[in-house]
């Protein structure tokens, strides 16, 4: 492997090492969303979608989710201004 293969996958690996995966009791504080709601925004692809972690259990990468409330602060700033 070439040397800036080689760090593009330590950057990539340290990258998912930081990672952490939020459950559904931890979203629904984060978000204030209801389960039903983060679904329906999900289907609708304005909620990140949650990764599988093993059969009927899912998370959602916290980094997703932050996201998702910076575009939300952003976009009421916007519209305030």
């Amino acid at each position: 492997m070439s040397q800036g293969l080689q760090v593009a996958a330590q950057v990539a690996q340290k990258a998912v090492s930081d990672e952490r995966i939020m459950l559904d009791a931890e979203v629904r504080e984060k978000t204030g969303l209801s389960h039903t709601t983060r679904w329906r925004e999900i289907r609708a692809k304005r909620f990140p979608a949650p990764l599988t972690i093993s059969k009927g259990r899912v998370g959602w990468l916290q980094s997703e989710v932050e996201a998702w409330l910076q575009q939300r602060i952003e976009a009421r700033r916007e519209r305030a201004a």
